[in-house]
């Protein structure tokens, strides 16, 4: 007998599905392209990923057709039949999530228990079992033919994600990464996909460990299934793959506008920190070579014992009066901060958090000691909000001593016992109720990065600066992230594309990679294509393992060095675009890097592009990612576009072969665009830049141009301007200033095209730019 549908209740926007044998479906409107899916498992529905009401007052229509309930906005229907299947359409009946009507069929395999310990003591990978008995629920969807697959944040392997599995449980995997690692880090459970071309998205809110297989199993059908947790999954809809991302960002957040030099170039090492003659020596190498430089982070060495919120001062005899003089000299330093809290009886912070019960505890109610880097160490209590606002009055500390923000670095979290993992019965707070550690473990570094974000905002006033290796849905709008603990590589290189994509589409804008690679030694080729490659990449941080080798832009011989040098000088003439990028990411919830697809989706080439990016629709990198190549294909999608080093012209929808020697990045930049153009500079100054430059690729083209302090929250305020230029097809040329609201502008503006460079400046009595000068 089928579990029939026996009826439903609408009750402002929440459709009440009943059946004869299971629990209730229900559907809740939010918008008119979000649908939410929810079924009671009895876990608390707090969201750790989405703040705040998100619905809004929309159209829609209720029902019953006989054999079906239909459910349908403008732009998405609905429906819903016995046995509790849903069927999800777009507004013009195209389908878009269809729900599997038959049984899985588990991959069949030959291994058995007694070979399976066989061949694991040889020390070789064995897949879990086919049906792991611990699974709480499954959600199958049915799988077209051409259905291919994007998202799900840092994972490994390619762009497409069709025909792999994927687990989401936030693990420090200290192994060399590649398309066989389930997991990583990160734990974002989202997925595009587009069926038949039509853009569609399902984003699973539940923290518990869960997995996706998307068509390794069968062609027939993909599916997701959890431990623990409710069913709790939103459908997505848009008439483009960019309104269906937007979606997902309308609910989980945006990145927030970075400080400006946030976007230069950082350097880091886990060794620098061992003094402060390190750290200075480092700066000494960038001013001696010439070498702009942003940031210097600190590893854990700095730390007294690796204690949290200390710094020890027989290695900095002064860490305040050095990390001022650092600023002075342009260099802002970033420290590190872990997660574990070392056992120590004369530690105040251990003995703060002892005493108010703020650690995790075993089931008993002893606290649980792990160990991390300090030895025997203790975990906060994230899921308590207490916690978080004592963790963040100690990230004062750190505003104190003037550092630019804060680097958490193993919050999964990690521990050196248990096989790398907290037992999963340990007692976490899950807001007000108690949960455990199988629940939490997967937004234990979302929720650190949130008190540390509010602890740096309310010590400063500025725009955080917040790194996390760990994080959930809706980290974004706390913490920047790298990809973890990559390697020296070429594979590293080519991974570091899809996995940057996948992190934008993610809702993640504001990432990166180490680049050089973290582990083993790198080489001048690797290291040069590395840099070459990162070039538009927003977080643009070198970084190394401590006994590898030093791979400073000095390290190596002088082709490297000079290779390096124009790079980094390049970096810092986009960083106003790339500033701009991130004002329309603020606005529009799109990523500022971003694969080919999400800009042209309808073009199949796209689809599986794994060494390709764009920055916002007008720039495309093609960096080289194999070792000895000298050219490379290059697909240049619809449009015309413009090699950005000898201006020669293309039309798109074609290969074109590119010619890439050593110093050379395939960079291309789409027909008619004007681009903000930085200055030469060492350094991002705290000062408002008094000229600009825009530089017109092609015969004509405008831009809209973003201007504030580049530091704190005015902008929200209105405190920013807004310039709009224009190269028009007769070659005239304006410049205008559509919105003054940030006090200082730009005294000169120069326009260069190919044949003119005009000169404008600024006349504050009538608010308005004059064309002074043409040469």
């Amino acid at each position: 007998m089928s579990n029939q549908l026996t009826g439903y209740q609408d009750d402002n926007q929440t459709i009440t599905l009943s059946f004869a044998s299971s629990k209730d479906l229900i559907l809740k409107v939010l918008t008119n392209e979000i649908i939410q899916v929810f079924q009671d498992h009895g876990c608390p529905t707090n969201s750790y990923a989405i703040e705040g009401n998100k619905q809004r007052k929309t159209n829609y229509t209720v029902e019953n057709k006989g054999d079906h309930i239909e459910v349908r906005t403008g732009a998405l229907i609905v429906k819903a039949y016995d046995d509790a299947k849903l069927d999800v359409y777009d507004a013009d009946g195209n389908p878009l999530v269809l729900d599997y009507r038959g049984k899985r069929e588990p991959l069949p395999t030959d291994m058995d228990d007694e070979h399976r310990k066989t061949v694991m003591s040889e020390g070789h990978a064995v897949h879990a079992k086919a049906n792991p008995d611990n699974v709480n629920f499954e959600v199958i969807k049915s799988l077209a033919k051409d259905e291919v697959f994007y998202g799900l944040g840092g994972k490994t392997g390619f762009l497409n994600k069709r025909g792999y599995e994927y687990d989401n449980w936030n693990s420090d995997v200290p192994v060399l990464h590649n398309e066989t690692e389930t997991h990583l880090y990160k734990s974002i459970p989202v997925m595009y996909g587009l069926k038949n071309g039509h853009p569609y998205g399902l984003f699973f809110d539940d923290t518990y460990k869960s997995h996706f297989d998307l068509g390794k199993e069968s062609d027939n059908y993909y599916y997701y299934s959890a431990v623990g947790g409710n069913v709790d999954y939103y459908i997505l809809g848009g008439h483009t793959l960019k309104d269906v991302v937007a979606n997902y960002t309308y609910l989980t957040g945006v990145v927030p506008l970075p400080q400006k030099w946030m976007l230069g170039y950082q350097q880091s090492r886990w060794g620098y920190s061992t003094s402060d003659q390190r750290v200075e020596s480092i700066a000494d190498g960038f001013a001696e070579h010439n070498l702009p430089i942003d940031v210097i982070h600190l590893d854990i060495d700095y730390m007294y014992g690796y204690r949290d919120f200390t710094w020890d001062t027989t290695k900095y005899k002064d860490p305040k009066a050095f990390v001022q003089k650092m600023k002075q000299r342009g260099i802002r330093l970033m420290p590190i901060l872990d997660a574990g809290v070392k056992v120590d009886d004369k530690y105040d912070i251990y003995k703060e958090g002892m005493e108010k019960g703020y650690f995790v505890t075993n089931p008993d109610g002893s606290v649980y000691v792990g160990s991390v880097w300090p030895g025997d160490s203790v975990f906060p209590d994230f899921g308590n909000e207490d916690v978080r606002k004592w963790w963040a009055k100690h990230v004062k500390f750190f505003a104190d001593m003037g550092v630019c923000g804060v680097w958490n670095d193993m919050d999964e979290p990690a521990n050196f016992r248990a096989k790398g993992q907290l037992p999963d019965d340990l007692v976490f707070h899950d807001g007000v109720n108690i949960s455990t550690h199988a629940k939490m473990h997967n937004v234990f570094g979302h929720l650190q990065a949130q008190a540390t974000y509010e602890g740096m905002k309310q010590a400063t006033g500025k725009r955080p600066y917040i790194i996390t290796r760990a994080a959930y849905a809706g980290t974004q709008k706390y913490s920047t992230v790298w990809t973890g603990d990559n390697t020296a590589v070429w594979s590293h290189l080519q991974l570091a594309i899809p996995q940057l994509n996948g992190l934008g589409l993610s809702g993640f804008a504001f990432a990166g990679t180490d680049i050089g690679g973290f582990q083993e030694d790198t080489t001048p080729e690797l290291l040069t294509r590395w840099i070459e490659a990162s070039l538009l990449v927003p977080l643009f941080r070198n970084h190394s393992i401590l006994g590898s080798r030093y791979q400073e832009p000095w390290a190596f011989d002088k082709q490297t060095l000079d290779i390096y040098r124009k790079y980094l000088n390049l970096r810092y003439r986009f960083i106003p675009y790339l500033y701009d990028q991130f004002r329309h990411e603020t606005e529009s919830g799109l990523p500022v890097m971003r694969p080919l697809v999400l800009n042209y989706p309808d073009d199949q080439e796209t689809r599986n592009l794994n060494d390709e990016y764009m920055i916002g629709t007008n720039i495309l990198v093609s960096p080289i990612v194999n070792q000895g190549a000298t050219k490379r294909l290059v697909y240049l999608p619809a449009g015309n576009w413009i090699d950005f080093w000898n201006h020669a012209e293309y039309s798109g929808q074609q290969y074109i072969m590119a010619d890439a020697p050593i110093d050379k990045l395939p960079l291309f930049v789409k027909a008619n665009t004007v681009l903000p153009w930085g200055n030469k500079v060492m350094h991002v100054s705290d000062d408002p830049e008094k000229v600009m430059t825009f530089r017109l690729f092609g015969e004509c083209g405008s831009t809209k141009h973003y201007q504030d302090n580049g530091q704190d929250f005015k902008y929200q305020q209105g405190e920013f301007n807004e310039y709009y230029v224009e190269v028009t097809e007769d070659g005239h040329v304006a410049v205008k200033l559509t919105k003054h609201g940030y006090k200082p502008t730009y005294e000169k503006i120069y326009v260069e095209t190919d044949r003119s460079r005009y000169e404008f400046t600024y006349h504050a009595d009538t608010d308005e730019y004059e064309l002074v000068n043409e040469r």
